[in-house]
């Protein structure tokens, strides 16, 4: 340990001790995370706990000697960037674990095929948008069109997103306070494991997180530059404006910006940002020029774009209001879960913390950082998802709040400690449970199809009587990880009753339809593989499907199981028999 932290050895001891045993609590009562993905209580159902925290004290060294190199903070983007790459990149081996990623796929693929004009124009007709807006989609369409159509490419644009907003939260806190403030807020993103859990799935909420927290720093940029900042500052908004409808909400935050900025100039006082360069504070009538500029070009760029879907724009906003509001109360997590489980609890206590020295300190650029976690809390959004894209501003508080610690090395090793604590819980305990949940299936049935000689694949899809989940939502999930053509048999027979759908969490699944490029061959050649797709537990096949697999043999079953969720997809691949009188016939 470097002697500089050596000579605080009674600070590094209660740091540790602390730390340690905040893991201790949270393991002992871990029952109460009620997390629906990543929940303490599954995730260290079989965990070694010794060795847990052997990994954890090791951890605590090597991150804080990493944090306190020269070479570190010669170039603290650069660094930030990376890690952040390189640790979510280990995350790339978790499949797709949230079965909204079979939205995302179809749309993106429509882009691949059909190209952007197809795109536009069928979005929320013959492209099945559900309450989804269109730009991450389309950046995922982009990354098919022109690179192919691989789950890996887009694990790594996923990744450059995260590695960027890690950055971005490192700029807002440099340009507000000064650079170690937003050098730890960067940091302490790696000390929500959550978050790890989320940057390998083909989702929208680690971009929305991305264009949300640009849109604060751009904005941020243009109160003080003016000039270019403007128009780009309009387009990172229109941005944020498509890539989620709970980011609407959180633009607010613009306004607070706003408002800050023209109390700030009207004070007269030196600096909202550079300490160094000590430039002022923009006039009022500057401030108010350049704020109403970018509300100006930002309105008219979501003006044009919702002229051509505002049918569509209004009824997604409808049902939003009638179905996805009452629900996320049946749906919702609690905030000990969020703040304490899947956030490191430090983060949490310093962010608390620091709302005293911001009122003590009469600091109004705190108003800023806060005032999405203000929202958070008064609208009581309980879902971990959702909250995901204030997770930069929640770490800024707490950074703001580890100020208060006057010694440079006890900060960052209170970073360090967070970060090692997190980084553990995030590799050795939720990647495993992610990877043993049933979706995994459709991963390994995906690999297996490539490795076998075969043009085509015939996919069938049973419904299940446990699950609400319909069957073929599956489909799109098993294409991601094959190459090879699918050719997918509808069933139009296959429903549920109205009542259990409407108030269902995946009731999407009924409105999505599987596109025309699954069925478009079933009068081509012959497949010579077959895949049935059933739910754990629904082990018989119908008289059609047994008809279909005379001359077949069963060849692999994927069937790992987590009995955690409902719906847990098992795929059973048959081949074309050697002897087809020997053939191998589930009925």
């Amino acid at each position: 340990m470097p002697g500089s932290l050596f000579k605080k050895k009674w600070h590094v001891l209660s740091i540790t001790l602390s730390n340690v045993a905040v893991f201790l609590l949270l393991y002992i009562f871990r029952d109460a995370d009620d997390n629906r993905l990543t929940s303490w209580k599954w995730a260290f159902a079989d965990t070694e706990l010794g060795l847990t925290v052997l990994i954890i004290l090791v951890g605590m060294v090597f991150t804080y000697v990493l944090l306190d190199s020269p070479i570190t903070w010669q170039r603290p983007s650069l660094f930030l960037f990376s890690v952040s790459f390189a640790v979510s990149a280990v995350f790339w081996q978790v499949p797709e674990v949230i079965i909204d990623a079979s939205r995302y796929f179809t749309q993106a693929k429509h882009l691949e095929m059909y190209g952007a004009t197809h795109f536009f124009s069928e979005w929320g007709r013959g492209i099945y948008a559900w309450t989804d807006l269109p730009l991450v989609p389309f950046l995922y369409g982009l990354i098919f069109n022109i690179f192919g159509e691989t789950r890996a490419l887009i694990q790594v644009f996923i990744s450059i997103i995260f590695s960027g907003t890690v950055v971005l939260a490192y700029l807002i806190g440099k340009s507000l306070w000064n650079e170690e403030t937003g050098f730890i807020a960067g940091v302490l993103l790696w000390g929500i494991p959550y978050i790890f859990s989320q940057t390998p799935l083909m989702l929208v909420d680690v971009p929305a997180m991305f264009f949300l927290t640009l849109s604060i720093y751009v904005f941020i940029r243009a109160m003080e530059k003016g000039g270019i900042w403007l128009p780009v500052s309009a387009v990172s908004v229109f941005c944020t404006v498509f890539s989620k409808y709970s980011a609407w909400l959180m633009l607010s935050v613009i306004a607070v910006v706003f408002l800050v900025y023209l109390l700030k100039s009207r004070e007269n006082r030196l600096p909202v940002t550079d300490t160094v360069n000590r430039r002022p504070v923009p006039g009022f009538l500057t401030c108010a020029y350049r704020g109403i500029s970018v509300v100006l070009i930002t309105g008219v760029l979501v003006s044009i774009a919702v002229y051509f879907k505002y049918d569509l724009i209004l009824d997604q906003m409808i049902f939003l209001r009638e179905y996805q509001a009452p629900g996320l109360s049946r749906w919702g997590e609690s905030f000990v879960s969020t703040f304490l489980y899947q956030i490191h609890p430090f983060i949490t206590i310093a962010a608390l913390y620091s709302v005293y020295e911001a009122v003590r300190k009469k600091d109004l650029k705190f108003l800023i950082i806060s005032w999405l976690v203000l929202l958070v809390v008064i609208l009581q959004i309980r879902r971990s998802r959702y909250v995901m894209v204030v997770f930069p501003m929640v770490t800024l508080m707490a950074s703001y709040g580890l100020q208060k610690i006057l010694a440079l090395e006890i900060r960052r090793y209170t970073a360090s400690c967070i970060v090692a604590l997190s980084l553990t819980v995030a590799m050795f305990a939720y990647m495993p449970l992610l990877q043993s949940m049933g979706l995994v299936n459709l991963r390994n049935a995906g690999i297996f199809l490539d490795s076998v000689d075969a043009e085509k694949v015939e996919v069938f899809t049973l419904p299940s009587a446990k699950s609400t989940v319909n069957p073929s939502v599956a489909v799109p999930l098993l294409d991601l990880y094959t190459a090879k053509d699918i050719l997918y048999h509808y069933d139009n027979s296959v429903s549920l009753p109205s009542g259990r759908i409407e108030t269902s969490p995946i009731r999407f699944t009924w409105g999505y339809q599987n596109p025309e490029y699954y069925v478009r061959a079933q009068t081509g050649p012959v497949s010579n593989m077959i895949a049935v797709i059933t739910n754990r537990g629904d082990d018989s096949l119908p008289g059609p499907i047994g008809e279909k697999l005379k001359g077949y043999e069963r060849i692999r079953v994927f069937e790992a199981a987590d009995d955690l969720f409902l719906y847990s997809p098992v795929v059973t691949v048959y081949s074309p028999a050697v002897n087809p009188n020997n053939a191998v016939i589930e009925k």
